[in-house]
């Protein structure tokens, strides 16, 4: 009897627990509402339940069958890993990691010397950087859509951009930028800002979130009023970095317009503070616009200078040096408090800031802003033509094509779709106007938000993938560290259905998604792209230069074309391997006991290691990739003499 009075005392909490989160979101989903249209009103039909319960027949769109492939593909940032992960969309299934700025052990980035060469290394060969934060990703554009180029991917910690090649899905260049610490928003622009021709992605934007003493090299590290912060432009073919512009306050994230004209940055802290509750005592901080063109004029005309040891031409765009709008560099439109991100809308005339500490969503037309640089215009915040409420805690904003955007709204839980047209219209004093147009409780405090083909000029209103920054009860419990819960959702209706969730490592940030059709990669690679390439078995081998040795090795399943290879302790010792199988998915590992060296190299792919031959003995090296039938029997020996 106490046993079952105990069971149904447990089940009782349980019960009562979920009765009272759905309660108590309802409530707060009821008053949200109430307060963006200005009068009471019921919830929009279902938002709450739709998460408990979605449709079965979109909650199947995920779940793929045997063999059926994903119709998108998602980029998503790693987070502490320093990689870049690869999702298919709609299932959420993880293909694939990309090792950009991290050591990572499969595929041997940073022991490898091709990948210690993108890296970075110190005078003694050993990687500059072992750490990394990254957060947000972008890829390249042609004609307002996705060319399946290239990926960037930040490191915050360190301020360094890398760069994926998507034909290979594989990171090839980074760059560490100078004079800025805190490197945050990334953004690609979309056109050239001058020539129509240019339709492709050629710069790509960086926001530098700390200000920091410039030069800073020991000087006013007690005069924060001093600090300053800076917008870089980096090449996207060189990934040299072009110029930066000395801005007050500081950057969050970046979005750019698709005409190539206009780059901008929502900024959380005009103060300049240096303690948080200083950070907050602005009721309006700002979006800041970058007008390209004229940028690049100063640059060409040398009207720049250059802060330290770094090269890199910097402008002013500062508020005092650009109070002129016809000779302005840049451009600041108020917007409350503290905003967390800047999104562009896909039919290019709007940008979109959220509040985060004020509840609302700040619409910028970007036509007014151009006005204003044209002198056509004398308030630049006339260039707002929405500032509605939408609920607590606004941070990022995706668009589904439909005139309709998502923005996540970190304390109440929940995406809130909205209607921009109609959140204008309410602005402009139409009390009738009902923008909000439906609420989903998502699972919990979601951050990052985007949309399939979300901001281009292809969104298609299909999926919604969110990125919520705690999961609590929604997995087994696996200790202290939760795992965050990505959500995915089904847009393609008038109501949102929730239809998956994915535990995921900390801490991804933001991520971007497109159609499959986008992206054509390549399976093996062509032999040609690698100087060191062993061509053909027969010339495998070891040679000899005083004390530093080259040790030259093909792989084709089953075997290595050498069966040993003896050196010297003492020796440097270079090794070169060749894959020569042809065959897609027929990758080989390459790996030495004792010696710290563990790589892979995929069909026709070359990379080498050195390392110094200090230790006396036999050392099987082996596959660590299964290749074959005979994959245990695919070894080599190193023999290292006294």
């Amino acid at each position: 009897m106490s046993q079952k009075k105990d069971d149904m005392s447990t089940e009782a909490v349980g019960l009562g627990r979920r009765r009272f989160l759905n309660t108590a979101a309802l409530t707060g989903l009821t008053l949200g509402v109430a307060a963006c249209n200005d009068k009471p009103e019921t919830a929009p039909a279902a938002s709450g339940t739709s998460a408990a319960a979605p449709a079965a027949h979109a909650s199947s769109a995920t779940h793929l069958k045997p063999g059926e492939l994903d119709t998108y593909y998602g980029i998503w940032s790693g987070g502490h890993t320093g990689d870049m992960r690869i999702l298919g969309l709609p299932s959420g299934r993880e293909i694939h990691r990309i090792p950009c700025f991290v050591p990572d052990a499969l595929v041997g980035w940073g022991l490898t010397n091709e990948s210690k060469a993108v890296m970075g290394t110190k005078p003694d060969g050993s990687l500059r950087y072992t750490v990394a934060d990254t957060h947000h990703t972008h890829a390249s554009y042609k004609d307002g859509n996705y060319d399946g180029r290239y990926a960037w991917i930040n490191d915050k910690i360190n301020s360094r951009i890398a760069r994926v090649r998507l034909d290979y899905f594989v990171c090839d260049k980074i760059t560490e930028l100078p004079n800025v610490q805190g490197f945050h928003g990334i953004f690609p622009d979309k056109a050239d800002p001058v020539d129509p021709a240019i339709n492709y992605t050629t710069r790509v934007f960086c926001g530098a979130e700390f200000a920091i003493p410039l030069p800073n090299n020991g000087g006013d590290i007690n005069n924060p009023e001093k600090y300053r912060s800076m917008f870089t432009c980096v090449d996207a073919e060189s990934m040299e970095v072009r110029w930066q512009v000395l801005i007050d306050g500081n950057c969050d994230l970046t979005a750019t317009s698709y005409d190539g004209k206009l780059a901008a940055t929502n900024q959380y802290n005009i103060e300049n503070g240096v303690h948080y509750e200083d950070m907050m005592s602005s009721e309006r901080d700002a979006c800041l616009f970058f007008n390209i063109a004229r940028i690049e004029e100063a640059v060409k005309a040398g009207k720049f200078t250059t802060v330290g040891t770094s090269k890199v031409p910097v402008v002013d765009g500062t508020r005092d040096s650009n109070k002129d709008p016809k000779t302005a560099l840049t451009a600041y439109v108020s917007v409350p408090k503290n905003p967390h991100g800047v999104n562009a809308s896909p039919d290019a005339k709007y940008f979109i800031c959220a509040g985060k500490l004020s509840p609302t969503a700040t619409v910028i037309e970007l036509s007014k802003v151009l006005d204003w640089f044209d002198g056509k215009m004398e308030d630049l915040d006339k260039a707002i033509v929405a500032e509605v409420e939408i609920g607590l805690g606004p941070l990022h904003t995706a668009f589904d094509g439909r005139g309709n955007a998502y923005t996540t709204l970190f304390l109440d839980s929940q995406v809130v779709k909205w209607n921009v047209d109609a959140a204008i219209k309410f602005h402009a004093g139409d009390k009738t106007a009902k923008y909000v147009v439906d609420r989903l409780d998502v699972h919990y405090q979601p951050g990052h938000i985007n949309a399939s083909q979300s901001e281009t000029r292809a969104a298609d209103g299909k999926y919604l993938a969110v990125g919520c920054k705690f999961s609590k009860d929604r997995f087994l419990p696996v200790g202290p560290l939760h795992p965050e819960n990505e959500q995915i959702i089904d847009i393609s209706g008038d109501k949102m259905v929730l239809l998956a969730d994915h535990p995921v490592r900390g801490e991804p940030h933001d991520f971007i998604i497109f159609k499959r059709d986008l992206l054509k990669p390549k399976q093996v690679y062509d032999i040609d792209d690698f100087p060191l390439a062993i061509k053909d078995p027969k010339e495998s081998g070891v040679t000899r230069n005083g004390k530093k040795v080259t040790v030259k090795i093909t792989s084709q399943a089953p075997a290595f074309s050498l069966r040993e290879f003896t050196v010297k302790k003492g020796d440097e010792v270079t090794l070169i391997l060749t894959n020569l199988d042809k065959i897609e998915d027929l990758t080989h590992g390459f790996a030495i006991p004792k010696y710290n060296v563990n790589f892979i190299v995929n069909p026709l792919e070359t990379k080498s290691v050195t390392f110094i031959a200090d230790q006396p003995g036999v050392f099987w090296c082996y596959c660590t990739h299964f290749c074959h039938a005979l994959h245990l029997e695919m070894r080599t020996r190193m023999i290292v003499e006294a």
